[in-house]
């Protein structure tokens, strides 16, 4: 079943300034999240942040691509967060397209809370990391186990996307031309 464009909101987990420099790959991740954010603006497509108390500011490569100011969070599930729910909840859209950092903490603990709360769950494996790629990959199948769907940037960018030939997709293929030209020296296994 395809992500719609109507149905999807982009949550970008605490992307935060005092963490991303110790995150693996993080240049990649930031990268790919500036991405789907630039399609998320586009397309339309609402965008949610969270960021965890005393990590800092989301990243200015993300923040001004962010409408709304992050939730900030103590707990690591964006969901225990009244002010986050609430977010979700007035946007009524059942997609939650999800990345950030980190890949095994507060993604992974947002993603099992949502998943009984009827959200399709659609979680961005190359927009998502940890400290070590080992307790990413493995919240990814763990993730992926309990019923989210593990996709990449530039496939849910088309997806949502959904045809060629509009003015949106222009824009669309801008942004991953930009993506493209920039990956030249990101690591193969991402």
């Amino acid at each position: 079943m395809r992500a719609k464009r109507g149905d999807c909101v982009l949550v970008v987990v605490d992307v935060q300034d005092r963490l991303i420099d110790t995150i693996a790959e993080h240049a990649a991740v930031v990268r790919n999240i500036q991405s789907l954010a630039k399609a998320a603006v586009a397309l339309q497509v609402p965008i949610l942040a969270t960021e965890q108390e005393n990590l800092g500011d989301t990243v200015p490569e993300l923040k001004e691509l962010i409408p709304d100011p992050p939730t900030r969070k103590l707990t690591f599930s964006g969901c225990e967060s009244l002010e986050f729910m609430t977010k979700l909840n007035k946007i009524h859209r059942r997609t939650v397209v999800i990345c950030g950092i980190e890949t095994h903490i507060c993604v992974l603990q947002t993603v099992l809370d949502l998943l009984p709360g009827h959200y399709r769950v659609v979680v961005v494996k190359d927009a998502t990391s940890s400290h070590a790629l080992t307790d990413r990959d493995t919240a990814l199948r763990r993730m992926e186990a309990s019923g989210a769907e593990i996709t990449t940037t530039e496939t849910i960018i088309y997806e949502i996307t959904e045809k060629a030939g509009t003015d949106e997709f222009r824009k669309i293929l801008d942004i991953v031309k930009e993506r493209r030209k920039d990956s030249v020296n990101v690591p193969a296994h991402l």
